[in-house]
């Protein structure tokens, strides 16, 4: 039974936060391209990052903020332009945004975050980050309007934008948790050009959080992928002010189980809305991987599917090929006997199976187009080798994913 309840907003939805947005012509003429989240009162941070080598300077900046374990006041997030292969530039851009921030708002810059997304290798015009915070400084709101405009104002080619809020209470107090997220493309497991920014007023240890954190993405964030790219840029950042006023939370009980199992599941929306929205992408496509050996073989497997091409192609396709999604599953790196093997098509249309330990099945290929039709196509896939299962999130790759990447700087 859920321990939460949804509700209208994102991250101005929790107790304390506000946001503003800005159009500071970085790259977009036409749009907001700068937002900024902030609480006046001092916030725990937790937060994880891309696991590419090539990391932008911003990811740098905050990943040294989170470790530092001071608190933290806000984020301020640019959409156009990535600040990655930017050299000290970049970080000097990082720092001035921040230091912005600190004139026009009197908290210290190195409780200030700053994230990029967009094109790679081009240096930020820092005079347009500064007026632009200069600008947002003025005009923080803690409407959930405010927190909606923020979700759009950190989009690049996404067709839609992403938001989440839920309740839930702790030892009698009502706690909030708001999150948004943006990722369209350069999306691939262990995380992904996401940007992720997490609200909440529950009052817990730092440590607690991280800890939180970095399991939940694990099963979210880490079990997406768009185009097999991992970005330079991921960051998502969890900000918790304390203003629910529930006795802090210092160690694992129940208490930190209901916020976990929040947290997963705010996560795990923001994920499947960005894997639906995958450049190009007409359908979600789901892989889910039950009766493993273990955990790590049903994610391993799981993600294999869903990031294969040819896998993406049939989808999008509707053509019932079931050998791409066996064939993904064969170079995935896990050991395992195809004669165990059972595989299902499922969606809103029905469930349809086509294999069955080891032998292909004779089945109605118009009712499986049909099944494959469907706004969200799943693949069921039983290994009958354990208990253990896993669900990862992809699209079907179209021509339009060509088409945007094949112009993506003009």
């Amino acid at each position: 039974m859920k321990d939460f309840k949804i509700i209208e907003g994102g991250v101005t939805a929790a107790k304390g936060f506000k946001a503003a947005v800005c159009e500071a012509n970085i790259k977009y003429k036409d749009r907001t391209d700068m937002a900024f989240v902030y609480s006046e009162t001092p916030c725990e941070c937790a937060g994880t990052f891309t696991s590419n080598v090539v990391k932008a300077a911003c990811v740098m900046w905050d990943k040294q903020l989170v470790e530092s374990g001071k608190p933290m006041h806000g984020a301020i997030v640019n959409s156009g332009i990535a600040n990655a292969c930017t050299g000290k530039e970049g970080f000097d851009a990082c720092e001035a945004t921040a230091k912005a921030a600190e004139k026009c708002l009197g908290v210290p810059y190195d409780t200030i975050a700053v994230a990029s997304t967009g094109v790679i290798g081009m240096q930020l015009p820092v005079d347009k980050l500064v007026a632009g915070v200069e600008k947002m400084s003025t005009t923080l709101d803690s409407s959930l309007e405010a927190g909606t405009k923020a979700s759009k104002a950190i989009m690049t080619t996404d067709t839609v934008n992403k938001e989440i809020a839920v309740t839930f209470e702790v030892a009698g107090k009502e706690v909030v948790l708001g999150g948004m997220s943006k990722g369209s493309g350069m999306i691939h497991p262990n995380m992904c050009t996401m940007l992720g920014f997490l609200t909440s007023d529950i009052a817990i240890d730092k440590k607690l959080m991280q800890e939180a954190l970095s399991e939940v993405i694990t099963d979210t964030f880490n079990m997406i992928s768009v185009d097999g790219d991992t970005s330079t840029n991921d960051t998502l950042l969890l900000m918790s002010n304390g203003l629910a006023g529930n006795d802090k939370i210092t160690e694992k009980n129940e208490d930190y189980d209901t916020f976990k199992n929040a947290l997963f599941e705010v996560c795990k929306f923001l994920a499947r809305k960005m894997a639906a929205d995958g450049e190009g992408a007409s359908k979600l496509f789901t892989a889910q991987v039950v009766n493993a050996k273990s955990k790590e073989d049903a994610r391993v497997l799981a993600r294999s599917v869903i990031s294969s091409s040819l896998s993406k192609a049939a989808i999008y396709g509707c053509d019932a090929n079931f050998g791409r999604f066996l064939c993904a599953m064969g170079y995935s790196g896990v050991e395992f006997n195809q004669e165990d093997v059972e595989l299902f098509f499922v969606s809103d249309a029905g469930k349809l199976q086509v294999f069955k330990f080891g032998v292909p099945l004779d089945f109605d290929e118009e009712f499986a187009k049909k099944i494959l039709s469907s706004e969200e196509v799943i693949v069921y896939i039983d290994m009958h080798e354990g208990d253990k299962e896993a669900t990862a999130w992809g699209c079907d790759l179209t021509y339009d994913y060509v088409k945007i990447n094949a112009d993506y700087r003009s």
